[in-house]
């Protein structure tokens, strides 16, 4: 290993592997840097993505590609299904394989990448990062560069090292638990999406089936209702009434942080990506695609940085990342706390109002609508997004 690369990256998720490819192709050095033993394990994430979200940044290939989704279903309190197609596929992917795949993607670039590296501190000098400290087999080394991208996660800890507010507030962490599961009867190219007090209030319950029967299966609650009790109750409540004999394959638990981008994604020699900078979609919980899109984004930025040799190029990485994805997340987030507290009857003639539109004429602009017809503003938000 050399002792200095032009970017570092700390973590190999899928937006930390698009920032080492992007920065890499621009001809600069690239080091990524992963904790885990292997890219893409442990898989902390529901898996569903748009295949525009993907397709961005890698072609959709079978190998990583669980189930192809066509339709959405919305099951409201009172079990009222209502099915809306998608104007697109989407896919229920596997994350293991599917981070592998971007990780090589930026090994194809010239990016150097080593696991079981565990980072622990940053090279600081005159308020500027200049490289990462970390423990590698035992032994503790440092590695200097011109930019560290920190893509380290929403437990990020490199960011806050160096001085950036990464704090978020327990109301936005969203408390999620998941379990992939056997022997699940549902339609293979369907995901489901179940409302209410039962399921998890102040959030979403969700089943994303993986082929041959099997799904994930999970919900997300905000953190007032996951300090009074816990994402897994509602979540064990589900399956001994749904699927009491279903073997359990996988379980994992975690937070997301369903809330806008942080006020600053960089500062000298620095900036974050991912989950780290909170680019997650407000509304969704989904952060896959966002994540790619803020590491390629700030990956090419950091390139640029160095090719240019100007270190304040470095920081129009926030306004770049606004432009392209932060203000549509901030529309996101207003939407999402205009539905946040909707009663069970709210919720029941949603449903009711939007299982009489004709299916191939139902869309999620016209669930929304109905969900906030006596929201004006709010309309005009739907509006932005969906229409």
């Amino acid at each position: 290993m050399k002792n200095s690369y032009d970017v570092v990256v700390v973590g190999a998720g899928p937006a930390g592997s698009m920032a080492a490819r992007y920065a890499a192709r621009q001809g600069v050095s690239v080091l990524m840097l992963e904790k885990d033993r292997d890219v893409g394990y442990p898989v902390r994430c529901g898996e569903a993505v748009s295949k525009a979200g993907i397709e961005e940044f890698i072609e959709s290939d079978p190998k990583f590609i669980a189930s192809t989704i066509n339709n959405f279903a919305f099951v409201a309190p009172d079990d009222t299904l209502v099915n809306l197609p998608l104007p697109e596929p989407g896919y229920i992917l596997e994350r293991r394989i599917f981070d592998y795949e971007l990780a090589k993607s930026a090994a194809a670039e010239g990016a150097v990448i080593l696991t079981r590296a565990y980072v622990n501190g940053l090279i600081i000098e005159n308020d500027a990062v200049k490289g990462v400290k970390y423990e590698y087999e035992g032994e503790q080394h440092e590695v200097r560069a011109k930019v560290v991208v920190a893509a380290d996660g929403v437990e990020s800890r490199v960011g806050r090292w160096a001085g950036l507010k990464t704090y978020v507030d327990f109301r936005d962490m969203e408390c999620c638990t998941q379990i992939t599961a056997a022997n699940i009867d549902v339609s293979q190219d369907t995901c489901y999406f179940y409302f209410g007090e039962e399921y998890a209030p102040q959030g979403y319950f969700w089943i994303f089936p993986k082929g041959d029967n099997t799904a994930n299966i999970g919900l997300g609650v905000s953190g007032m209702i996951g300090r009074k009790r816990s994402a897994k109750s509602f979540l064990d409540h589900f399956m001994e009434k749904n699927y009491p004999e279903a073997p359990v394959l996988t379980r994992i638990a975690g937070g997301v942080p369903s809330v806008v981008t942080l006020d600053k994604i960089s500062a000298p020699g620095i900036i974050l990506v991912g989950d780290a900078a909170r680019q997650v979609n407000p509304l969704s919980g989904g952060g896959i695609a966002s994540g790619m899109i803020g590491g390629s984004i700030g990956g090419r930025i950091a390139g640029e940085t160095i090719k240019l040799n100007k270190p304040d190029h470095l920081l129009t990485y926030d306004k770049a990342w606004h432009d392209r994805l932060g203000k549509r997340h901030e529309t996101f987030d207003r939407i999402k706390d205009g539905i946040y507290n909707f009663s069970d009857e709210k919720f029941n003639s949603i449903a009711s109002a939007v299982v009489k539109i004709p299916e191939n004429e139902r869309t999620l602009g016209k669930v929304f609508r109905s969900a906030l017809l006596k929201n004006p503003s709010l309309l005009l938000d739907v509006a932005k997004v969906f229409i």
